[in-house]
């Protein structure tokens, strides 16, 4: 069976706690599948909102749609955890971008989750993929600069 890998990027330009909630619990005890998805949402509007966007649905004008998801999951999450979450901007394309995230539990250090999720913007108004723009494009330039990257250990 091939297995789904997520090759995560050395940078990451946020990082955010996000506790596990007794809702995330499925009947296995720890966080499920369903929820993990959840709490990879909130930390790209945390994200967002720390690039100084109010909403998902105005980044530059356009909204950003999810066109695809990759997890790779590495370990359980339990309830009273708190998961440092990094998010970084990876490749850049015409009309969107990937996003990462690293899931580790704050307390054991244990890496929980690695995802990458591709994003496209949208023009809701018209109802067509809209183009990247040229400041989104320089404000997440790859490599990013030495004074936006945060430690991720």
């Amino acid at each position: 069976m091939n297995r789904v890998k997520v090759d995560l990027p050395d940078q990451f330009l946020f990082k955010t706690e996000i506790p596990v909630r007794i809702t995330d619990l499925n009947y296995g005890g720890h966080v499920g599948n369903d929820a993990m998805l959840s709490l990879v949402h909130e930390a790209r509007v945390q994200f967002f909102m720390s690039e100084g966007f109010k909403s998902e649905l105005d980044i530059m004008g356009f909204g950003v749609i999810m066109a695809d998801v990759a997890m790779q999951f590495k370990g359980e999450g339990f309830y009273g955890n708190i998961f440092e979450v990094y998010v970084t901007v990876g490749s850049l394309s015409s009309s969107g971008f990937d996003l990462y995230y690293k899931f580790i539990d704050q307390d054991s250090r244990r890496e929980i989750l690695k995802v990458k999720t591709g994003m496209v913007l949208f023009d809701y108004k018209n109802r067509k993929i809209a183009a990247l723009p040229d400041e989104l494009k320089k404000r997440w330039q790859l490599p990013h600069p030495e004074s936006r990257v945060i430690s991720n250990e």
